[in-house]
């Protein structure tokens, strides 16, 4: 009961959350475009920061997002969600007093530097709370409801988004993740330690150490040190599984694929059939409830009859075909169609996360999760140095070729090769009590 009550109050942690950050989704390109080239519907300047912002947070992020799941196990999940959570609303601020360019500028510049350790972060703690509360078997289910929160939260926030004026969308943003982090640290239980919820270790591993102590202050500082983890720990995790590197394989190459396509979708569909806010809106709804459905409904009675390697198939194959169907789009109807592919697009990410937990202990769910997230961080530094260039040339008139959607077509392909690599997951399940950390091996 006690399990129950702490996964319902992060499940509404998550919608919290989320539906402050993406309802800011559909306004933010107009904001930029107003700022940047104010009257025009293609402006390379806004393709280009755009790209140069997803790059620095990705590499920010790359370091961070190990990190964070490595203190995670140590100081427990609230303690840590409390940090990318706050950090978020500083910039929500900016945009909810003024978007005028000054503003826009100061609000890139701190959106850059916070989602460093906010991009990502919240989704991966709570994907390594879910793993401490919830058995193997169950597993792959919970995180296909988690990611239905999350896509709940997707489109009331851009249904809200369709109703309010854009000064407004940005203020309800900023309220919105304010409310989100004073409920976590209120009504959430943690995961790890004698006052939250139970994950089956033993007292020693389990014992909660406090990130702030007045009476041990250097002996926590050398504590936090330790729990860094170095390039050789990464490896090391990598090696631990071949299906472990497969699912990071994966991890990479899809998620360059993704962030290759949001780079440079909305730029896209701007110039081609000239969208705006409301637009942009109506397009995520349709696929935040083409990915609802999905996924608090199919994954959990789909996952347990054919299993989650097969579904992780099936959503990059669709993850990939309706970034080809976006690359092609003839007409402004199309990429309302192509949407409707994240019914099965969106099985993806649950799925893998699920395989990349059942290849280590219980005491290294946060590990593991900073690891693929850290993976993904590194798509998110690559996939701007190459997309946002190929979407700014097809979008100009300066292509060598009429092929507006050249870049996403090239972000499908990516998705494609993760797309191989996961026909090739055969995944082991071994007794998540034999799995031990390298560093524990080491140990007297």
């Amino acid at each position: 009961m006690e399990k129950l009550s702490g996964l319902s109050h992060l499940f509404m942690t998550v919608f919290l959350y989320n539906f402050s950050t993406f309802m800011v989704i559909p306004a933010i390109t107009d904001v930029t475009m107003s700022a940047l080239c104010p009257g025009e519907d293609e402006c390379s300047l806004a393709i280009y920061l755009t790209g140069i912002q997803q790059a620095i947070i990705g590499l920010g992020t790359l370091v961070m997002m190990p990190l964070i799941g490595n203190l995670s196990d140590t100081y427990g999940r609230k303690a840590m969600l409390t940090i990318p959570m706050s950090l978020t609303i500083i910039p929500l601020v900016i945009l909810a007093y003024s978007r005028e360019r000054y503003y826009f500028y100061a609000y890139y510049a701190l959106k850059t530097l916070t989602a460093m350790v906010c991009e990502g972060s919240v989704h991966c703690i709570a994907l390594a709370y879910v793993a401490d509360n919830v058995p193997e078997n169950r597993r792959a289910s919970v995180f296909g409801i988690l990611s239905g929160i999350s896509s709940s939260a997707f489109v009331c926030g851009n249904l809200s988004t369709r109703f309010l004026s854009t000064p407004s969308t940005f203020q309800a943003s900023a309220s919105g993740a304010v409310i989100a982090t004073i409920y976590m640290r209120i009504f959430l239980p943690d995961s790890i330690g004698d006052g939250g919820v139970s994950t089956g270790r033993n007292s020693k591993e389990a014992t909660n150490v406090p990130l702030l102590d007045e009476h041990k202050g250097s002996r926590n500082n050398v504590r936090v040190f330790k729990t860094m983890p170095s390039f050789d720990d990464s490896i090391s995790l990598l090696r631990s599984s071949l299906t472990f590197s497969q699912a990071a394989a994966v991890a990479f190459f899809s998620n360059l694929g993704e962030v290759g396509l949001h780079a440079g979708l909305m730029y896209y569909l701007k110039a081609c059939f000239h969208f705006n806010k409301d637009q942009f809106a109506d397009l995520m709804v349709i696929m935040g409830i083409a990915g609802t459905i999905s996924q608090m409904l199919l994954m959990p009675m789909l996952a347990p009859v054919i299993g989650e390697e097969k579904l992780l198939s099936i959503g990059l194959f669709f993850s990939c075909a309706h970034m080809l169907f976006y690359s092609i789009a003839w007409s402004s109807w199309v990429p309302y169609g192509a949407a409707v592919f994240s019914l099965l697009a969106v099985f993806a990410h649950p799925c893998l996360r699920s395989i990349a937990s059942k290849q280590v202990g219980p005491s290294e769910q946060g590990k593991a999760q900073g690891c693929i997230s850290g993976l993904c961080s590194f798509g998110n530094v690559l996939s701007p140095l190459v997309f946002s260039p190929l979407t700014a040339l097809f979008l100009s008139a300066n292509a060598p070729f009429h092929f507006p959607g050249f870049s996403i077509a090239c972000a499908g392909f990516a998705v494609m090769v993760a797309f191989v690599q996961s026909v090739m997951i055969r995944a082991a399940h071994p007794n998540s009590s034999s799995k031990v950390s390298s560093c524990d091996c080491e140990e007297p």
